[in-house]
């Protein structure tokens, strides 16, 4: 018999079914060249769960075509789940790509929106390519994604591009299965894709390329709105300082925080920014979020991008466009800020654009090609060798994180700053992309159309409705309201803020046992009603123990202490002077000032109690007369942060006392010591280093009472202060030395960004147990 025959003979068929980023990432191409390559017969589709392969040939090569899918290779890809099943033959006699199936029910993860890959990105500048300066060129390795994305399987019926008819060559290249075009469904060219215009006063101005001319207008000093891939930026010339300085007063930005940045190479950022080998990754990286890098010394970039900051948020041109718009020698660099006005969602339509931007742009480059879905620029920064996410949106959402077991369908909502919220279905969280703060009417409704969107994306049926405990958050307000709103069998199940923290870094590294956890941010609804932000617990996904945390101060005007420091400093001061406040103080700030306040901690007026880490750092900067007042969240800390220096080792004594249950810890000889330093005109720096070390001495001194008595090993550190790189590393490192093993977020923010991903899973946790 011979090969040949013994092959027909030995033949064997299976079905493979692969979920997971397998869409719209060139997987039904590559499964058709592979299949091809190894003589093998069947057929793939794009189906609501996945890819299926219906495939057939010698039982040695299935098994082998098998081994290559899994450890695929594909830039975009990602197999979350995968099985085949053997079966006989049923006489398929070539390879194809069959049409799309879609069944009721069943869901596959979207690809996020990807950078411009090299092909294309040659292509765009290849003066003998059809897609020449093309501004929407794409292929199956990149493009928008999620942005365009209305419903799955991803077909271009289901996208933005559905309006778009394909010209005949654009066509030839979409049903060319060698060509790496093959349904793209984004796949367009100049003849029959979308176009862009410039306007002004809502009139298009005739031009033969808009693109150039806004570069120009940009060198001149304008401002001009730019509709990119997730929704609209505001751009000027970052070397401009008077533009700058524009930008910021019409669209009604704050002072000094700061603003984003964009260039269209690596040698152009290394002009005025230092960067390292993980952070260049970093920036090509096809998901191209913001980068914090620091500044080089005497920088071209204009003091109003970012003042009284050592690093700058800097990211690589990420759409085709924008590396049109950059390319121009005289362009090092641009401000991108998000195209809305402040603390309003993104604008993502063109006559919404022209409405609420008009006030702030002296231009508007707009196309056609409409966003479905807004997505804001991701944020990052790298802390030695670890990347940690400060908001996680585009480039990044809707990518699911896996876990290592099953969960209800539940909805978490996040909390009220930097709110994202989470969805859940078998052993997937989805992450929203970055919402904002839930602050106004506007981005409550944002908020409310990702909800639906992704509940219809990924087929979800929330059984549970998962919320902070804070009563007055919009978020809790709106889990109550949409619950009600469900059938009578849908829970709604409050969950502590630091709870949710510590869940959501035990998730993300697959840790599912009792761990030390440590939540250090600025405000969290605690169980006894006051506010926390200080905390060691010892806690699980189900159960939390609170046994340690800062001492409670009162919080003279509530909230307001949040933009005015001075307030928090003058409550430590009473609580470690009472009524023998330095002089200094009442000379710096006005016997008026500080009788109005002292009189509202003494009789509790609005002076709500906090075991807030946030507002120490706060309070230590203020007295350190770094900021009295902040103009952006966390600026005093931050700019705390900045000035520490490196190689101081000391520190400032704390105390730890026991108040029923709990360890206390009082950082009231932090204070004094500072004062004391400070009358000794020791440098800044070093006093800033001083009390982060204490910070970190006082995480490890806990931890080590709780490992005495509990022998928990595992300490999480999560909550928005450990985004403080200085703090974050220290600890880390004086963790392991002291034989813990840290648990640190790495794929979703430690801040509130991460928290519905906690909640999320608490609840299912809970009321499964």
């Amino acid at each position: 018999m011979d090969r040949l025959a013994q092959e027909a003979k030995m033949r064997t068929g299976a079905r493979i079914s692969l979920e997971g980023i397998v869409q719209g990432v060139g997987f039904r191409p590559f499964v058709h060249r592979l299949a091809t390559s190894m003589d093998l017969s069947g057929w793939v589709l794009n189906s609501s769960s996945g890819v299926i392969i219906e495939v057939e040939g010698a039982r040695e090569r299935l098994e082998r075509f098998y081994e290559e899918l899994i450890t695929s290779s594909l830039p975009a890809a990602k197999i979350i789940r995968n099985s085949i099943e053997f079966h006989p033959p049923l006489g398929l006699e070539k390879f194809q790509i069959r049409e799309s199936l879609q069944k009721e029910g069943e869901f596959t993860p979207v690809s996020p929106d990807l950078a411009p890959c090299l092909n294309c990105y040659q292509e765009l500048f290849a003066p003998y390519n059809r897609r020449y300066r093309y501004p929407f060129i794409n292929c199956t390795d990149c493009g928008p994604r999620f942005t365009i994305i209305e419903d799955v399987p991803y077909d271009r019926a289901r996208t933005t591009m559905k309006v778009f008819r394909m010209c005949p060559e654009c066509d030839r290249e979409y049903k060319d299965i060698t060509n790496r075009r093959y349904h793209a469904e984004p796949n367009a060219c100049s003849d029959c894709g979308p176009r862009v215009w410039l306007s002004k006063d809502r009139k298009e101005i005739p031009l033969s390329d808009p693109i150039r001319e806004a570069t120009k207008l940009l060198k001149e000093g304008y401002i001009v709105a730019v509709k990119g891939l997730g929704g609209f930026h505001l751009a000027c010339n970052a070397e401009d300082d008077e533009a700058v300085k524009r930008l910021r007063d019409r669209k009604r930005r704050e002072k000094e925080k700061p603003f984003a940045i964009m260039s269209c190479s690596l040698e152009k950022i290394r002009r005025y920014c230092e960067v390292n080998r993980e952070e260049e990754t970093l920036l090509f990286d096809p998901k191209r979020p913001i980068v914090l890098l620091e500044k080089r010394e005497g920088s071209s970039i204009a003091d109003a991008v970012a003042p009284n900051s050592k690093y700058l948020g800097v990211m690589l041109a990420y759409t085709p466009l924008h590396y049109l718009l950059l390319d121009d020698d005289e362009i090092l660099a641009l401000v991108m800020t998000s195209g809305n006005p402040s603390e309003e969602p993104l604008t993502k339509k063109n006559p919404e654009a022209e409405e609420r931007l008009g006030v702030i742009a002296d231009y508007f480059l707009m196309h056609n090609r409409d966003i479905y879905n807004r997505c804001d620029d991701s944020v990052t920064q790298m802390v030695g060798s670890r990347e940690v996410i400060i908001r996680r949106s585009r480039g990044y959402a809707p990518a699911p994180i896996r876990l290592g077991f099953e969960m209800k369908q539940v909805l978490g909502v996040g909390a009220e700053l930097k709110n994202a919220f989470c969805l859940t279905r078998g052993n997937l969280i989805f992450l929203s992309q970055h919402i904002g703060d839930l602050k106004n009417l506007e981005t409550l409704e944002f908020f409310k159309e990702a909800i639906d969107r992704y509940l219809k994306l990924f087929r979800i049926e929330p059984e549970i409705i998962a919320h902070d405990l804070h009563p007055d958050y919009l978020s809790t307000r709106f889990a109550e309201e949409y619950c009600a709103s469900l059938p009578p069998s849908c829970l709604l199940f409050p969950v502590q803020h630091h709870h949710a923290h510590i869940a959501s870094a035990l998730a993300e590294n697959g840790v599912d046992e009792e761990v030390i956890g440590c939540a250090l941010d600025g405000i969290g609804y605690g169980t006894d009603g006051h506010i926390w932000g200080g905390e060691f617990m010892v806690c699980d996904f189900s159960k939390f123990e609170r046994v340690a945390h800062l001492k409670y101060v009162p919080m003279p005007g509530g909230d307001m202490v949040t933009k005015e420091p001075f307030r928090m400093t003058i409550s430590y001061l009473y609580s470690v002077y009472k009524d023998e406040i330095p002089m200094q103080f009442w000379e710096r700030w006005g016997e008026e000032k500080i009788s109005s306040l002292l009189i509202m901690i003494r009789e509790g007026i609005n002076s709500p109690l906090t075991s807030s880490a946030g507002r120490l750092f706060d309070t230590v900067s203020s007295i350190m007369g770094i900021r009295d007042t902040i103009d952006y969240e966390a600026q005093a800390a931050i700019e705390l942060e900045m000035i520490a220096s490196r190689d101081e080792e000391g520190g400032y004594d704390f105390e730890v006392f026991k108040e029923e249950d709990n360890l206390v810890i009082d950082p009231s000889p932090v204070v004094i010591g500072v004062i004391q330093d400070l009358e000794k005109r020791i440098d800044i720096s070093t006093i800033s280093a001083k009390f982060h070390n204490t910070v970190v001495n006082f995480i490890l001194y806990i931890s080590q009472r709780i490992r005495e008595e509990r022998g928990i090993k595992k300490v999480v550190l999560s909550g928005g202060v450990f985004q403080n790189r200085y703090l974050l590393k220290k600890t880390e490192v004086r963790l392991l030395q002291e034989g813990f093993i840290p648990i640190l977020h790495f794929r979703i923010p430690p801040n509130d960004g991460g928290i519905s991903l906690g909640q999320a899973i608490i609840a299912s946790r809970s009321i499964e147990r």
